[in-house]
């Protein structure tokens, strides 16, 4: 399969092109959590031909993360959601590179995985982990690509690539006695945000549009209204 076949649609958008699709296939993502939000977004970055994506996740497949994770079936069950995403990802697209860590982000190990990337997205469902992120991703110079869902509302936003960091969202000593976002969702909500999420990755890769920088974009599926605010 050629690159021309496989690509044929995004080639004819002038906002992509022969020009973008090469760099879509220099580019090296990494997605920090691959479950409801970290499947539509590596799903949609392999498809799209990101030449290198790096998989972080310490967690493996429960039968209740089935009905948003769409990286995984009931074989999945029990295993490594990084591996398992790796092959599931691989099958898609061959003609990437895709590196898996099993393994949790943190203080210790964030640098040295986070240097290796152009940019870095979130799948990730906890507070401490977004701060780590943003703080070496502010250190390193590199976009942070924020992602968060809570039932059925989401909201994303490109830090660390202008003025906003995560830090400008939240206050950390706040967060530490605030409860852990909640589990309640539908697989609606993550597919939502996490595609919303990989248009901004590949907005910044290609040089297309008005991506999120210093901008929130939120919306509440119940409703269906969204709005943008500077941050």
């Amino acid at each position: 399969m050629t690159i021309t076949e496989r690509y044929a649609r995004q080639l004819l958008l002038p906002e992509i092109g022969e020009e973008g699709q090469r760099k879509l296939s220099e580019a090296k993502v990494l997605v920090v959590g691959v479950g409801g939000l970290g499947s539509p977004i590596s799903i949609y970055l392999a498809g799209a031909g990101v030449g290198t994506l790096g998989l972080v996740d310490d967690d493996v497949v429960n039968v209740s993360n089935l009905h948003r994770q769409v990286l995984y079936d009931e074989t999945s069950v029990g295993q490594s959601k990084a591996l398992c995403a790796q092959a599931r990802l691989l099958s898609l697209n061959s003609d990437i590179t895709i590196r898996a860590y099993p393994l949790r982000l943190s203080a210790d190990n964030a640098r040295d995985i986070i240097s290796q990337y152009d940019i870095v997205v979130d799948g990730t469902d906890n507070f401490a982990t977004r701060f780590i992120i943003s703080d070496i991703c502010t250190e390193l110079h590199k976009p942070y690509v924020y992602g968060a869902i809570c039932g059925l509302d989401g909201q994303v936003a490109i830090l660390c690539h202008g003025h906003a960091t995560y830090r400008t969202l939240c206050n950390e000593e706040e967060t530490r006695s605030m409860p852990h976002p909640g589990k309640q969702v539908t697989g609606v909500t993550p597919a939502i945000v996490g595609s919303v999420e990989a248009n901004q990755v590949m907005q910044l890769i290609c040089g297309f549009g008005e991506p999120l920088i210093d901008k929130l974009w939120s919306i509440d599926l119940c409703t269906m209204q969204s709005f943008i605010i500077n941050i």
